[in-house]
C-alpha cells in the first residue's frame, strides 16, 4: 500500500511546472458559469496528486510522461515542498467547490483566482508559493529537518528570487 500512497521524492521541475500550467487552465475555464463543474475535478486531481504525487492523476500523469520527457533533461528539486503546495491547492480548491456548492460564487472565484496566481507564477517562474511557505514553516520549526533534510535552505533559495 506504501508503494501506491507517496509522493516522489526528488520531484522533476519541468513536470511540476507542466501541471501547474494545467492547473491555470482548468481554473480558468472553471471561472465560466457554465463549467463551474470543473471545480470538481480540480480538486480531485490535486488530492490525488497529495496522496500518491503523479501516479493517479491525469495533469501528473501527463506532465511526467508526455511533457516533461520532451523539455529535456529533469531539473530534480525536493518533493516535500512540493507535497505541501498540492496540498495547500487541495484546501483552496475543495474551498471553492464549497462556496459554489452553497452558492457563495464570489468566494468561490476569490479561491480559484488564488489557485490561478499561485499556479501561475509557479509554471511561469518556476516560483512555487507553497514551496516558499514550506521553507519558512521549515525555519520556524513547524517542519521538522528530517522531513526534509535537503529543504532547510529551500526558503532561502526562494527568498533570493523574490527579492
Amino acid at each position: 500500500m506504501s508503494d501506491l500512497l507517496g509522493f516522489p521524492n526528488p520531484v522533476n521541475e519541468k513536470a511540476a511546472r507542466t501541471v501547474a500550467a494545467c492547473v491555470v487552465v482548468l481554473s480558468l475555464l472553471a471561472l465560466l458559469p457554465a463549467l463551474r463543474w470543473l471545480v470538481l475535478p480540480l480538486a480531485v486531481g490535486f488530492w490525488l496528486r497529495v496522496a500518491s504525487g503523479p501516479r493517479f492523476s491525469p495533469f501528473g500523469l501527463f506532465a511526467t510522461r508526455v511533457v516533461a520527457p520532451r523539455l529535456g533533461t529533469p531539473k530534480l528539486v525536493p518533493g516535500p515542498p512540493k507535497r505541501f503546495a498540492q496540498l495547500i491547492g487541495a484546501v483552496v480548491s475543495s474551498a471553492a467547490a464549497a462556496c459554489w456548492a452553497s452558492g457563495a460564487i464570489g468566494a468561490g472565484q476569490v479561491m480559484l483566482g488564488l489557485l490561478i496566481v499561485a499556479a501561475g507564477l509557479e509554471s511561469g517562474f518556476a516560483l512555487c508559493l507553497g514551496c516558499v511557505i514550506f521553507g519558512y514553516l521549515m525555519r520556524a520549526g513547524l517542519i521538522a529537518e528530517h522531513i526534509c533534510v535537503e529543504c532547510t535552505t529551500v526558503g532561502l533559495r526562494y527568498d533570493s528570487k523574490l527579492r
